[in-house]
């Protein structure tokens, strides 16, 4: 077991990693104290016994699995359950499922009687190595993903690999997405994740991978908790394009569109002289290792003009960050038409 402590403005957040945490950590919060759990159909299905069996007198919201119920009706659905439940401020809402379930359901513990406790227990690879750290809540609105959100961070996070076990090879690809990013992040993970190109889906490996990216995104969270001074920005990596095609394309993974947004904006960077040599080339490969051919998309100018709503830009103009060495990035900003040019481009290239 490996334990990250969070200091923050807003409080101390602890992330425990490793095999047997969940059942470790299961123990000592199920002593007497009032429990409101969402989770999602699929992780119900997989593991409703379990939560039974851990949390005997907890109350389940239930939501269906995936995106969709990530908006404003099911979050007042989480709400007046709670609220119908008895939940008190010194109750405990844990959120037991992927990013769609840590997502929601820390904004509904931000906005409870002003805040009650949160533990984050994310069951999926893209949720221990990024959404269930840093305290980002969201849901999304009128199409756009994350638009109505808070920070809010969780006081506990349980990382544990046991729930890799029952993930399909897609879903582990999706937290690939995430895991490249790092890698493009940090020279430690980068060099880790060439040297062990071949064992990417092992179980084995991913147990050792998270810990490594929860450890670049806390101290990343410490630098700028609230996304104000720009640290925090560099997390965003393959985000702006990843979303906007997400947005416009679908179809796909949050984690697929992240590796595909990276791979455009980096066919960018070397364009522009950014980010170049066997880096560049190795970066390339480790993203075609996980997701294979990148989509060559039409209607590109369609899917572009989506990028305008994303929460990084400032003063009109479109913000891709994107690797220029090893762990180093540097924001690129364009506007809107020059996006689209250098899209095109890369389809051009890509064809």
């Amino acid at each position: 077991m490996k334990k990250i402590k969070l200091s923050l403005a807003s409080g101390d957040s602890v992330v425990y990693c490793g095999e047997g945490v969940f059942e470790e950590y299961s123990r000592k919060v199920a002593d007497g104290r009032q429990i409101f759990i969402v989770t999602d159909s699929n992780v119900n299905k997989l593991y409703g016994n379990l939560v039974s069996t851990c949390f005997c007198d907890a109350e389940v919201k239930v939501i269906p699995a995936g995106e969709r119920s990530k908006n404003p009706g099911k979050l007042l659905e989480i709400l007046d359950r709670m609220m119908k439940s008895g939940m008190r401020r010194d109750s405990l809402l844990i959120a037991f499922g992927g990013g769609v379930v840590g997502d929601i359901a820390g904004l509904a513990a931000s906005l409870y009687m002003r805040g009650a406790e949160i533990m984050q227990i994310p069951t999926t690879l893209l949720a221990q190595v990024d959404s269930s750290v840093g305290g980002k809540t969201a849901v999304d609105f009128k199409g756009v993903k994350n638009v109505i959100g808070t920070f809010y961070q969780p006081k506990t996070v349980v990382a544990d690999p046991m729930f890799f076990k029952t993930l399909p090879k897609k879903e582990i690809r999706c937290g690939l997405g995430e895991v490249v990013k790092y890698g493009a992040l940090d020279e430690y993970i980068y060099e880790k994740l060439l040297k062990n190109i071949s064992r990417l889906y092992s179980v084995d490996f991913l147990g050792e991978i998270v810990y490594d990216c929860i450890r670049h995104k806390a101290a990343v969270v410490q630098s700028d908790e609230r996304d104000v001074n720009g640290v925090r920005k560099t997390l965003n990596l393959g985000h702006t394009t990843g979303h906007a095609f997400e947005l416009f394309y679908g179809g796909a993974s949050h984690g697929d569109y992240v590796l595909i947004g990276m791979y455009y904006e980096l066919l960018i960077a070397v364009k522009r002289g950014i980010c170049g040599g066997q880096y560049a080339e190795n970066l390339k490969k480790l993203i075609l290792k996980v997701k294979g051919k990148i989509p060559v998309y039409e209607d590109i100018q369609k899917a572009a003009e989506l990028a305008v709503y994303d929460k990084k830009n400032e003063k009109g103009l479109i913000s891709l960050i994107v690797p220029c060495a090893e762990g180093k990035t540097e924001e690129i900003r364009l506007t809107l038409g020059e996006y689209i040019a250098e899209l095109e481009e890369a389809v051009g290239e890509l064809r």
